[in-house]
């Protein structure tokens, strides 16, 4: 599967968001993510992990500050362009699409379509599933799936954007150990053998992904983004070896 660009930088320069009447959720984010990495999110609900997701594919607009892809700021995209560079695959809920998964997935080819589902597009969504080993489930109905197939067929659905970058939120939440270490082997390999730079979201640090090249931590006192290592040498990480709670 090819990407549109070997190119996938991402620039958040004193990025502030607050919702209407509320106090800041992101106050003065500056990070850059220079691709392919994979950067963990982490942080207590309501920090604002989502919601500076949000301001990176462009579903949110910060309050202040920008965010660029390429060096060019997302503002400058459609929502339509933005899709085609960036994945986004929401966290579970309990809503369900009374829909096949082929055409389940079929819906994340939307930024590539024309009027009609075109050969190319089926090609994309059958090799996709393929890849990620759920050919098998191609005419089950969405809402009859299990926790960890739901995952995997919305993780197809982000990846036939064919995007440079693929933002996950809250991937592996629900999931038992067995389908948690297998949703982790597959973002591995989407990484490495896809050049895909992988963003994750995690409210808890037993769910990030093992062997996560960056580590992004929002809490209210102050922000770390580094590699991993360096991470493990702060207080948190230091916790995080011990197999501590936060």
């Amino acid at each position: 599967m090819t990407h549109p660009s070997d190119r996938m930088d991402i620039s958040i320069n004193d990025v502030r968001f607050s919702y209407e009447g509320a106090s800041p959720v992101l106050d003065g984010i500056t990070v850059d993510i220079r691709g392919p990495q994979v950067v963990s999110i982490l942080g207590p609900n309501g920090v604002g992990k989502s919601t500076l997701m949000h301001c990176i594919n462009k579903i949110l607009s910060p309050s202040m500050g920008t965010v660029c892809y390429d060096g060019r700021n997302v503002s400058e995209y459609s929502l339509k362009d933005m899709a085609k560079h960036m994945g986004y695959v929401p966290c579970t809920s309990s809503d369900s699409f009374p829909l096949t998964v082929v055409d389940t997935v079929l819906l994340g080819r939307h930024p590539h379509a024309g009027w009609r589902t075109t050969e190319h597009d089926l090609e994309v969504v059958y090799e996709t599933l393929e890849k990620l080993g759920i050919q098998d489930l191609a005419m089950r109905y969405f809402n009859e799936l299990s926790a960890g197939q739901h995952q995997k067929v919305m993780l197809a659905r982000g990846l036939v954007q064919q995007p440079d970058v693929l933002l996950l939120d809250e991937p592996v939440t629900g999931l038992d150990p067995v389908m948690t270490n297998e949703m982790y082997q597959l973002i591995r390999r989407i990484n490495r053998e896809q050049n895909v730079t992988i963003i994750m979201v995690s409210h808890d640090i037993r769910n990030i992904l093992p062997d996560a090249t960056h580590i992004l931590q929002l809490d209210q006192k102050q922000v770390f983004f580094g590699p991993m290592d360096e991470y493990l040498k702060t207080e948190a990480g230091k916790q995080f070896l011990g197999g501590a709670d936060l």
